[in-house]
């Protein structure tokens, strides 16, 4: 057998090598496991910070990244920019006309000296340009308009070519219906009161975004409430229940009381899973309408702060007769069907429209020329129309319209009689509120008391009936989502007295509208 024998040189060299590879290994195992201890640590803190919300934080952020307050500022945005339309309308609007060329080639009859007509053909190539400012006259329903324009024309025939150009420096004229309907008139009433509606319903849709956050913000808090009571239970049945067996084995229960308690355990057990399912839904609709992105848990913080104060139901009509875009709707309403009226009679009967114009023109062979002396131009005229027969469509369309407006105004009547009453519904169910949750956080307390005394009874033996234990603990359920449910009614009532009268009166002031560059862009 070969013996084989390493010199010193090469076993110190493989000793570092090996000892080189070992710390390595060492420092990777290391690292990775630090790695490792730093993102488990990393994620366990950010599962272990949950986002805790009250309801203002709620409302606040709703109202800034719902779904509804994104469609309701969209909406303002379409409303303020048609009323930009509609002023820019009024405004001088200068326009510039423009033709580079015109080139036509027909035969043409043309008139000879004899005054006989004889067939040409003719090449001809025009170029025309002009700037114009026109103004609409609102009380009037007229145009006034200011022109300057120039004209060249091109005879491109053989044998008679030749140019010829046509100023027109200034001309001023207008055109004035005198007996028609006045569009212009109306829409000066209507338009910015539709502005003005579109601000209050601004304001109006914001809190109703406020009583939709509101409902999603009870719903899921009192899921969160019934999830806590479900594990509750099942804890506290547990133990009773690993109680009830050793008194069973020592023959102090009967076997029914046992058979009792167990039931209420599986009970227990299904509730939590119903109740863990209900919270997960209402966690779900909660997070997708304020748009929160978020594995970490919410916690609710119930209101609790809360204004008790009462509303003058006279005060709170006198508001929204004031403030309420339904009481502007309605005018503008009655304004429009006052204007179909007036349009049904000008409408069908004698109309005449007056032109009028006056202005400098002149014409040249030569560009330089044309401005030289230039003429006067005047241009009156005035076109009538007079209906002589219309078998009485004239008059049955003012019928229609008269007819139309008396409807208009009954119903405007009645929708007022029954915006009065809801508010009236509102502010009662408001005042009454006070009393309500006084009630309902008393009836939460007593039937607090109640079951906690009666289970620890139970524990010492002093009450057998398990029936009374099992309506101590229904009772004390209901209690306490009651309280939560009468918060949620004062809440919501609270913002819906707002919206009908669009003022706050917990802080006495009128709501007002937010300025239009935080909305418009």
């Amino acid at each position: 057998m070969k013996k084989f024998y390493l010199c010193p040189e090469k076993l110190r060299f493989m000793n570092i090598t090996i000892s080189f590879r070992k710390n390595i290994f060492f420092y990777q195992c290391i690292a990775i496991t630090a790695l490792f201890f730093v993102l488990n640590i990393s994620q366990l803190v950010a599962q272990e910070r949950p986002i805790y919300l009250n309801l203002d934080d709620v409302i606040a952020l709703a109202q800034e990244r719902s779904p509804d307050a994104m469609i309701n500022v969209h909406r303002f945005r379409r409303s303020y920019w048609e009323f930009r339309s509609f002023k820019a309308g009024y405004l001088p609007n200068v326009t510039l006309d423009a033709t580079l060329p015109n080139f036509a080639r027909t035969i043409e009859a043309i008139v000879q000296e004899d005054g006989t007509e004889k067939y040409r053909e003719r090449n001809i190539s025009r170029y025309s340009a002009g700037l114009s400012v026109n103004q609409k006259v609102g009380w009037t329903g007229g145009t006034v308009y200011l022109r300057t324009g120039l004209q060249r024309s091109d005879n491109l025939t053989s044998g008679s070519s030749s140019t010829q150009y046509l100023s027109t420096p200034v001309s001023i004229g207008f055109t004035q219906p005198i007996f028609g309907y006045n569009a212009y008139k109306w829409d000066k009433k209507t338009e910015p009161m539709v502005y003005e509606e579109a601000e209050r319903s601004f304001l109006e849709s914001t809190e109703q975004v406020a009583i939709t956050a509101i409902n999603h913000f009870f719903n899921l808090l009192i899921a969160q409430i019934e999830r806590g009571i479900a594990l509750k239970n099942q804890s506290n049945y547990d133990t009773l229940f690993n109680i009830a067996k050793g008194r069973y084995v020592l023959g102090k229960i009967a076997e029914n009381e046992l058979l009792q308690l167990e039931l209420n355990l599986l009970q227990a057990t299904s509730t939590v899973e119903t109740a863990d399912l209900n919270y997960q839904n209402n966690l779900f609709t909660f997070k997708s309408y304020i748009r929160l992105i978020t594995n970490s848990d919410i916690i609710l913080i119930p209101p609790t702060e809360i204004s008790y104060f009462q509303i003058d139901v006279s005060e709170a009509v006198s508001e929204a007769l004031s403030n309420s875009s339904s009481i502007l709707s309605y005018e503008r309403q009655l304004i429009e069907a006052q204007s179909q009226v007036s349009q049904a009679k000008f409408n069908g009967r004698f109309d005449a429209t007056l032109n009028a114009s006056f202005g400098l023109t002149q014409t040249a062979a030569d560009l330089a020329d044309v401005y030289k002396k230039p003429l006067d131009e005047e241009v009156v005229s005035l076109g009538i129309s007079i209906p002589l027969i219309d078998w009485g469509q004239a008059r049955g369309q003012i019928r229609m319209a008269e007819s139309n407006f008396d409807l208009v105004q009954a119903t405007i009547e009645q929708n007022r009689i029954d915006f009065e009453q809801n508010i009236f519904l509102k502010v009662m169910q408001f005042n009454m509120q006070k009393n309500q949750l006084m009630i309902a956080a008393k009836a939460d307390t007593v039937a607090q008391k109640r079951y906690d005394v009666t289970q620890k009874r139970y524990m010492i033996g002093k009450v057998n009936d398990v029936l009374e234990l099992n309506n101590a603990q229904i009772d004390n359920d209901n209690a306490k989502i009651r309280y939560f449910n009468a918060l949620k009614t004062y809440w919501t009532n609270y913002y819906e007295v707002r919206k009908l009268t669009l003022f706050d009166f917990r802080t006495n002031q009128k709501l007002k509208f937010v300025p239009e560059d935080k909305i418009v862009r």
